[in-house]
C-alpha cells in the first residue's frame, strides 16, 4: 500500500484544485455538488471537524456515514451509494479493489492509528498497562468486534501479544464499532476498554497508550469509490484530509500521519 498519495492522485488534486478549490465556495453551490463519505467510526471526532473546514472551503456538501471498516465494506459490496471511502485497515481496500469497486490510482494512506486502554476519570488509578485489565477489580473490558472491526481486532492482538489473552477474553464486551466500545465505558457498563486513541479524548475518560509493538498497524487508507459520479471531488477530498487542514486536525486526534 502507497506510504504517499498516488501520482495519479496528485494529478487529480492538482485538476481539482484549479477547479474547484481555487474557484472557491460559489462555485460548488453554483453546481450544488455534494459527495457520500464512508468513514470508519474512530475518524468521527477528526472527521466532523474537516468535513466542515472542506465544505466552508469548496462549498461542496459532505454526507458523512461512520461505522466499523467491515460492516461499511459489506454495505459498499452491495451497493451502497458512498462516493469515497475511509477505512480503518488497508486489508478491506484491498478485497474492494480485486472486486473492481475502487478507482485504483486514488487510494492513499492518511494515517496509522494507535490503540489505548481507557477507564473512567472518576477511577483513581488509570489502566496503566494491559496486565492490569485482569485484575478482578475489572469485571467487563469493552473493544470493538474484533470480527468486522479492525481496532477491536488490534484490541486482541495485543492482548494476545501481553500474554492475558484468556484471563481477559471471558470478561470482553463488544461494541459494534470502536465508538460504542467507548461508550460502553462512558456509561459504566464497561469498567475498561481497549478503544481508539482518537474517540478516547472527552471529558469523562482518561487513557493510556497500549504499545504499537503489540498488533499489526493501524494502516487507515482511503479510496474513491468506482460507482461515484463525483469522483473529482472526492479524489479532492482524500487531497484536504492528507492536505495541511486535515493534517493538523489528525494530529489533534493522535493519528500517525503518512509523512512521519
Amino acid at each position: 500500500m502507497p506510504r504517499i498519495l498516488s501520482l495519479r492522485l496528485r494529478a487529480l488534486a492538482l485538476i481539482v484544485g484549479a477547479i474547484v478549490l481555487l474557484a472557491g465556495t460559489e462555485l460548488g453551490r453554483a453546481q450544488g455538488t455534494s459527495i457520500t463519505v464512508f468513514a470508519a467510526s474512530d475518524l468521527g471526532p477528526a472527521f466532523t471537524q474537516i468535513v466542515a473546514q472542506f465544505e466552508k472551503t469548496t462549498g461542496t456538501g459532505v454526507t458523512l456515514v461512520l461505522g466499523s471498516t467491515g460492516m461499511l465494506t459489506q454495505q459498499i459490496r452491495h451497493g451502497a451509494p458512498a462516493d469515497v471511502f475511509f477505512a480503518a485497515d488497508d486489508s478491506f481496500i484491498n478485497q474492494l479493489a480485486v472486486e473492481h469497486l475502487t478507482v485504483r490510482e486514488t487510494t492513499a494512506l492518511y494515517a496509522r492509528g494507535r490503540i489505548v486502554t481507557v477507564t473512567l476519570k472518576e477511577r483513581r488509578m488509570p489502566v496503566a498497562s494491559l496486565a492490569a485489565l485482569a485484575d478482578s477489580s475489572i469485571r467487563r473490558v469493552a473493544i470493538a468486534n474484533p470480527q468486522h472491526a479492525p481496532y477491536g481486532r488490534a484490541a486482541r492482538q495485543a492482548l494476545q501479544a501481553a500474554g492475558v489473552w484468556d484471563a481477559v477474553e471471558p470478561k470482553l464486551v463488544f461494541g459494534e464499532n470502536v465508538q460504542q466500545a467507548a461508550q460502553f465505558v462512558r456509561s459504566g457498563s464497561a469498567d475498561a476498554g481497549i478503544v481508539a486513541r482518537s474517540v478516547a479524548d472527552t471529558p469523562e475518560l482518561q487513557w493510556t497508550l497500549v504499545d504499537q509493538k503489540l498488533h499489526t498497524p493501524l494502516n487507515q487508507v482511503a479510496v474513491v469509490l468506482a460507482r461515484s459520479t463525483q469522483q473529482m471531488t472526492s479524489a479532492a477530498f482524500i487531497v484536504f484530509v492528507n492536505g495541511v487542514h486535515g493534517a493538523a486536525v489528525m494530529r489533534q486526534f493522535g493519528f500517525v500521519l503518512h509523512d512521519n
